[in-house]
Parts: C-alpha cells; sequence; structure tokens
C-alpha cells in the first residue's frame, strides 16, 4: 500500500518534515518547490507510516485503497512525477529541527497582514524565546484570501485556517483588527513602537488588459467577482449582470477555472457551502449556461494546475470542450517535458479527442479555447461581444513561446467579461515599491530603497515579496527564508532593538482606532457564523459588513440576514 496527495494539497511541506523515508517531493530545499503545484510521494519509497496523513494541516492524503474512481487518477500523478525528476541517491536534506536560535532578546515584531504569509511567519517567530508578535490587519476577520480568495465549494482547503488560529492563540501573538496600515496607523508609527516590521499584504490589484472598452459595464476584473462572492465586506454591495447566457473569462490560471465553475456550478450545490447570501441570491438567477475561458498560448503554457483541471473534468452536469488545438499534440508543444506539465497535457487532448457525446448532456458548458487573445470588448453602454484574435505559437532564440496573431479574428457575443491575466501588490506609504513587477523591492525578504541598499528593521514575505506565485503552502517556506534572515540580524547586531511594550502599542490603537477588534472578538464572529451556518445545513453563513461582525451576537437570531 502507498499514499497518495490529492487535490487540496496546500504545499506547506508538513508531511515531507516528518516523512521519516524522505519519499515525499519536493521538499522546501529542493529546486522547484516554489513552483510546484503540489506536493507527491514516491509509491516505490513509501513504507506506509501515515506520518504523513496525520500532520497533513488540509486532510489531502488517502492510502491508495481509499481512492475513489476520479481520485484514482492521482496515483498516476504521483508516479508520474517521480519518473524523470527525482533521483532517490540525490535528497535534498531538510533542515535540521531547533535550526533557529531562541537566545534573542526582547524584540517586538509587527506583521501587516493576516493572510497565510501572516501567519506562517508569525509560526516562526512565536517559538522564539523572547519574542513578541503584533498582527495588524485592515479587516476585522482574518486569514486573508483563505477566507475571501479560495472558492466556496473548496471546504478542504480551508481548513489551513485551523493551523494559523493556532498561531494566533500564542501569548506571544496578538491580532489587531480593523487597523489600517497607511491610514489609521503609519509606516513611521510602526517602527517607533516595533523594532522590525514584515510587510505581508499580498497583492490585491489586478493588471489589465489595455485593450478599448475594458471599462464598460459588465467588464470587471475577477478579484472583484471572487471578493464578492466569497463575502469580502469591500465587494459585498458591488452587483454583476448575470443576465446574460455566455460569460468570457481572460486567462488560464486557477482563478480562472474558480470562476468558471463557479458561474457554472448548481445553486443547490453552492448552497451547501460558505458562498455569500447575496451571490448565492444573484447566481440562483443568473443566465449563464456557458463559460469561455481564453488563453492566449497552448496547452503546454496553461498556469492553471492539473487538480483544478481534473475537478472540472469530474463535475457533473458540465460539458467540458476544448477550442483552439489541433486533435494531436504540435511538435511544439513536446518541448514541455515536466512530466508534471506532460500530464495535464494529456488531460487536456483527452477531453478534446472526446465527442459532444461523451459529456453526456449537461445543461451547462465550459470551453477552455486556447491560442487566443483578446482584441477589444465591445459594447454601446455596456458589454455586448468581445472580439478574439486567433494565434499561432512560435518559439524565440530563447526557447519561450510566443503566441503570433494569425490574422483571423472571432466575435462572441456576451455581456459579462472577467479578466484574471494576473495580480500586483500595492504601494504601502513609506515604503519603497516597485511599480513595474508590483512588489516592494527587497533581497531575500530585507527591503532595499531605490539605491538598492537594505532599509533596517523592514521586511517582507509572501506576494507583496515575490509577485503572486505559489499556492497557499508555498507561503511557509517564503516566510521561513524572511525570518530567518532577520533573526540573523537580531543576533548580528543589525537591528536597533528598543524598549517597546505591548501597553504602548495598545494605547496607539485605542488612540486612534477605538473599535479595533481583537483575535478573540474574531472568535465571536467565528462562532456567530458557524452557528447560524449550523441551523441551515452550511459550514458558516458569512457577515458581509464591518458594523454587522461587531455585534456578532445579534447575528445568531437571524442568519439569513
Amino acid at each position: 500500500m502507498t499514499f497518495v496527495i490529492l487535490q487540496p494539497c496546500c504545499n506547506d511541506a508538513s508531511c515531507a518534515d516528518v516523512c521519516p523515508v524522505d519519499c515525499i517531493h519536493p521538499t522546501p530545499d529542493e529546486p522547484g518547490y516554489m513552483q510546484a503545484e503540489m506536493l507527491h510521494i514516491d509509491p516505490g519509497s513509501c513504507i506506509d507510516c501515515g506520518a504523513c496523513v496525520d500532520e497533513c494541516p488540509v486532510d489531502a492524503i488517502r492510502a491508495d485503497h481509499e481512492l475513489t474512481a476520479e481520485q484514482s487518477r492521482y496515483l498516476h500523478l504521483n508516479a508520474t512525477y517521480f519518473e524523470e525528476r527525482h533521483d532517490p541517491a540525490d535528497n535534498h536534506r531538510r533542515r535540521a529541527e531547533g535550526r533557529r536560535e531562541t537566545n534573542a532578546p526582547d524584540v517586538r515584531i509587527a506583521i501587516v497582514g493576516t493572510g497565510p504569509a501572516a501567519f506562517y511567519a508569525a509560526s516562526e517567530l512565536a517559538g522564539v524565546r523572547g519574542i513578541e508578535v503584533e498582527m495588524y490587519d485592515r479587516l476585522v476577520t482574518p486569514y486573508g484570501l483563505v477566507r475571501a480568495g479560495v472558492a466556496p465549494d473548496h471546504p478542504e482547503t480551508k481548513i489551513i485556517a485551523e493551523l494559523f488560529r493556532a498561531a494566533a492563540g500564542r501569548n506571544s501573538v496578538r491580532v489587531h483588527l480593523g487597523v489600517e496600515i497607511g491610514t489609521d496607523l503609519s509606516h513611521e508609527d510602526l517602527l517607533a513602537h516595533h523594532d522590525a516590521v514584515i510587510y505581508a499584504t499580498g497583492a490585491s490589484d489586478d493588471r489589465r488588459l489595455g485593450i478599448d472598452g475594458e471599462d464598460l459595464p459588465g467588464s470587471h476584473a475577477a478579484n472583484e467577482f471572487v471578493a464578492w462572492y466569497n463575502g469580502h465586506p469591500d465587494y459585498a454591495a458591488k452587483t454583476f449582470d448575470l443576465s446574460c447566457d455566455r460569460a468570457v473569462v481572460i486567462g488560464n490560471g486557477n482563478v480562472a477555472l474558480d470562476l468558471a465553475r463557479i458561474l457554472t456550478a448548481s445553486p443547490d450545490d453552492l448552497a451547501r457551502t460558505d458562498i455569500a447570501d447575496h451571490a448565492l441570491i444573484a447566481l440562483r438567477a443568473s443566465a449563464v449556461r456557458e463559460v469561455v475561458v481564453v488563453g492566449r498560448r497552448g496547452p503546454a503554457q496553461t498556469k492553471f494546475t492539473t487538480p483544478e483541471l481534473a475537478a472540472l473534468v469530474d463535475a457533473p452536469h458540465i460539458d467540458l470542450v476544448v477550442q483552439g488545438i489541433s486533435k494531436s499534440r504540435s511538435s511544439l508543444e513536446w518541448d514541455a517535458v515536466d512530466p508534471v506539465q506532460a500530464a495535464k497535457m494529456d488531460l487536456i487532448y483527452e477531453i478534446a479527442s472526446r465527442s459532444p457525446t461523451d459529456t453526456g448532456g449537461a445543461h451547462r458548458r465550459i470551453v477552455l479555447r486556447f491560442c487566443a487573445s483578446p482584441i477589444s470588448i465591445e459594447g454601446d453602454r455596456s458589454v455586448s461581444a468581445i472580439e478574439l484574435a486567433d494565434n499561432s505559437l512560435s518559439c524565440d532564440s530563447d526557447g519561450h513561446v510566443r503566441a503570433d496573431p494569425s490574422g483571423s479574428t472571432v466575435t462572441v457575443p456576451t455581456g459579462l467579461v472577467l479578466r484574471s491575466v494576473g495580480y500586483r501588490g500595492h504601494r504601502i506609504p513609506g515604503v519603497p515599491f516597485d511599480d513595474e513587477r508590483g512588489v516592494v523591492p527587497n533581497i531575500d525578504g530585507r527591503v532595499i530603497d531605490t539605491s538598492g541598499c537594505v532599509v533596517p528593521g523592514v521586511y517582507v514575505v509572501g506576494w507583496i515579496k515575490r509577485g503572486p506565485t505559489g499556492v497557499i503552502g508555498t507561503n511557509k517556506k517564503c516566510a521561513i527564508d524572511t525570518v530567518e534572515n532577520l533573526l540573523s540580524d537580531i543576533r548580528n547586531g543589525r537591528l536597533s532593538i528598543g524598549s517597546h511594550g505591548s501597553d504602548d502599542v495598545d494605547s496607539l490603537v485605542r488612540s486612534r482606532v477605538p473599535d479595533a477588534l481583537s483575535f478573540p472578538d474574531w472568535t465571536s464572529i467565528d462562532r456567530a457564523e458557524t452557528d447560524a451556518g449550523s441551523s441551515v445545513g452550511r459550514p458558516r453563513v458569512k457577515m458581509v459588513s464591518s458594523q454587522q461582525m461587531r455585534s456578532p451576537v445579534d447575528y445568531k437570531s437571524d442568519p439569513a440576514d
């Protein structure tokens, strides 16, 4: 028997840390870990000990004999990874336990953000004697994209929040919710009351297409739609016109597939999730029956992961169609020798080879349209169509596959266009910022200024550090690397350690944000949401306004409010 890692894999590599035979890869110390779409268990080395099952924070590991028919594809995915990639004789050994010294002086560190990267950093710091952590978030809810970004039909991924809850419960960690850095408190305020600041603010701004019609009503950034259906307070009042029968999503990443899946999902299925009530009502009335997901290049260049695609293949009541490629692979695509990417291509071509009757006549359809680029969004007062250019693929001298317009175009009628072409961070007043890359410039997590010099006491983790790459667990290694450099700076006297007490921080927060919430306050909100959900057979009924969250006891009496 062997164990198999499934779709919910969060990549935080807790399983690899406890594996006694080093059969789970890639580990954080191996090349390619930061780009890996999931971890894999070597069936030839697994000794069936079950340590990884107990350690996995998202319950993503199963014994091979426990797999359902749909999950059996992961046997192949796990085995394929090791066919060409991993040489057991050349294992990259993990860092030894106790790699950090615990003799730091009394140090108070601010972490801006409460998403995965922030909590991974807090978890690392909380284990160091003498360090106190103060976390800040402008929202009154923690967990960042785990709450506001993960699709509601992926509840297993959200289990990771329990790990973060444990970190917030440490005596050395305090959480201040509803406090916006740059408005309520300045960067200078943080430096004056803490010995170091770690920014973990993510990449919440969208990238634009730069085409005519992009600002027409009916054209939206993907992050707005995701935040809307997840009940983000900033987007709860936003409206989307779902009266059209076709929506178009521009982009080929996991978010694009999330959008397509939510738009075509059965409302009754969504009603069993924690989707925001306003979104559920709108989706019940939706006329959308087809979603076209547009990618400018071919299957070998897709950014979505194999598990996300497999979830669509196995979804009931959805026709999945592939357009824009031939039924056989081109020689250009065969240069994708990566076995994981090749397995994804196999699945795409399997879908492309199906006849329409193979899908069972589902009443909603998702079209994966490759080799097409948006030229313009058309419409008088709102979106009525999008013009796409058909592309041909070519390879430049560096081996990069390029999409070139073939000269032919097609107009696709639609009333809703969602652009999912990437994210970028936003500028934090007082902190250096790289406008071109949309990140805070840094060297291994240490922030640098325009001259390339390190800014003492200022650090970054997560997407604001490296850009919007990786999955939730990728942030663990990212945070560990930054924290190790911060601790090194403490040990080597590179930081000026002052006398900053918790009372001083409390006085500052109370004077600027009298109604700021603590983590225990969030626990009351969380309990009210889950209590409201349990009465209607849902994991939770989300509150969507800060005012509502400040009086959670009132929420219990009317979970549909």
